[in-house]
């Protein structure tokens, strides 16, 4: 009688541990299929593009605000519940998953002026919101060697890249080494001219974009993952030379939200909201976050 209550329990137990194994590997089989539909469906982030940054309201206008503006939208953003990321985030995303925030946002500036240190990163540190910085190269090398600080003309060194880098707030991304001319000097940002040939311009391109990634990697042990579009002018013959260096995102001015899913191809021609000077931090974030809609 003990032996057969032992196997009759035996073969329960055998029985429980099957039902068991099902249950948890269907609930797991649910779970990753809910993680791919997240995933495939995606996470929208917006991304806030910044310059210049100064304290006289003489000099504020499209492209410069003022400390307290930025600080004011740091406070929006925290108080809000918002995360700022920067690209690895979003690469880790794409290509292992790695969550992001549940109300992502990212705080851009192009063109790596001396104020963004002065004034921006000592603010980011204090909120604790990172901030992504894309400097053109050829005015970080004057200035290195200069070492002249001016927060109305300067542009950040290499020490200040470093340091920033190294306090784990800043990103650094490719803004060119000299490929952010005007129209006057016969090339408006890293846009083709017509009268070249696909292959001239490609080489160009690649040659400079080269030279930027070169440096930063000299001078930080670094590589930039991002190209930020100088005016954020994309020439299509410019795409498959971004993709071929090896970029894995690229940035441009269009003012829309952006779509982040399991495709690589989503973090190519991001979309990036200006932020100017006179409108308050609720007012522009209402538009740039969707709390509007």
């Amino acid at each position: 009688m003990f032996c057969s209550l032992s196997f009759y329990r035996k073969r329960k137990l055998v029985a429980a541990a099957a039902i068991f194994l099902l249950f948890l590997l269907g609930v797991t089989g649910v779970s990753a299929a809910a993680r791919s539909a997240v995933a495939a469906k995606g996470i929208s982030l917006p991304i806030v593009m910044y310059h210049g940054m100064l304290e006289e309201k003489n000099r504020q206008g499209v492209y410069v605000v003022s400390p307290e503006l930025f600080e004011s939208d740091l406070s929006y953003l925290k108080e809000h519940g918002y995360t700022a990321v920067v690209v690895q985030d979003l690469i880790d995303y794409v290509d292992s998953g790695k969550p992001l925030p549940e109300k992502p946002v990212m705080l851009t500036f192009d063109d790596g002026y001396y104020n963004n240190y002065l004034y921006a990163y000592p603010l980011a540190k204090k909120y604790g919101m990172k901030i992504v910085i894309s400097p053109i190269g050829i005015y970080t090398d004057r200035d290195s060697l200069t070492e002249e600080d001016h927060a109305l003309y300067s542009h950040i060194t290499w020490d200040q890249i470093r340091e920033m880098m190294d306090s784990g707030y800043v990103e650094f991304q490719n803004h060119s080494y000299n490929l952010h001319g005007t129209a006057q000097s016969g090339r408006l940002g890293a846009q083709k001219r017509k009268s070249e040939s696909v292959e001239t311009y490609r080489a160009l391109l690649e040659g400079d974009l080269s030279r930027m990634q070169r440096e930063m990697t000299e001078q930080t042990g670094y590589t930039p993952t991002a190209f930020v579009y100088p005016y954020g002018i994309v020439s299509r013959e410019s795409v498959p030379v971004v993709k071929s260096m090896g970029f894995q995102a690229t940035m441009n001015c269009e003012n829309r939200r952006n779509r982040i899913t399991d495709d690589p191809d989503c973090l190519f021609g991001m979309g990036r909201f200006l932020r100017t000077t006179g409108v308050s931090s609720e007012k522009f974030f209402s538009r740039c976050l969707g709390t509007g809609d």
